[in-house]
């Protein structure tokens, strides 16, 4: 019996830590509600330094955080699905752009992760709900249904990267991400070209 109520214990303290934590598993919300705890609790952290001294206390700048982890989320989700376009797609274009995107992406999001260590900034280390469930549908599609579809995909997805860098590298207070944001920018102008091509949309 004793053994039961432990169980259940547990069970409930496990369910009241995912509730005050938010959406848990979402790997975004989670890197998200981390940032925003060390933003808001910065000055409350710095009077517990002398008891923990090897405690990050620190703090960080939200927009940074924001751009941080969205960059690394689409950062994951074009590695992931590069990969799997110079697998499955049917044509040389398509998976040439795929070997691509896993090339520059995993250069880009190495770097990030560096810049977040030194900036106290949590990144998700997995693709978030939104992002997978993107993929999921994209990769239930086959041959040229494929190609069309993923090419589509890129061209919206770097669009709309684009804009995001290039706010971040014109607005973001803080000077590396800044940068970083400011270097990575034409990179991801180059595959908004190549998607165009590819597609022959605008």
């Amino acid at each position: 019996m004793k053994h039961v109520k432990s169980i259940l214990f547990v069970t409930v303290i496990a369910l009241a830590q995912a509730c005050n934590s938010g959406d848990s598993s979402d790997s975004v919300t989670a890197a998200n509600n981390a940032n925003e705890k060390k933003d808001s609790g910065a000055m409350v952290k710095m009077a517990d330094t002398a008891m923990s001294p090897n405690v990050n206390t620190t703090p960080v700048d939200k927009d940074a955080a924001d751009f941080a982890v969205n960059a690394a989320d689409g950062g994951m989700m074009e590695v992931q699905l590069g990969n799997y376009a110079q697998q499955n797609g049917v044509s040389k274009r398509v998976k040439d752009f795929g070997a691509m995107m896993v090339k520059d992406h995993t250069k880009a999001s190495e770097e990030l992760k560096g810049i977040a260590q030194t900036k106290n900034i949590t990144l998700p280390g997995s693709i978030g709900r939104d992002a997978q469930k993107e993929m999921d549908n994209l990769m239930k599609k086959k041959g040229g249904d494929f190609d069309k579809a993923y090419m589509s995909m890129m061209l919206d997805d770097h669009k709309k990267d684009v804009k995001e860098f290039e706010k971040a590298a014109k607005e973001c207070k803080d000077p590396e991400i800044k940068s970083f944001a400011g270097k990575t920018l034409p990179v991801l102008l180059v595959h908004l070209d190549s998607a165009q091509a590819i597609t022959g949309k605008q």
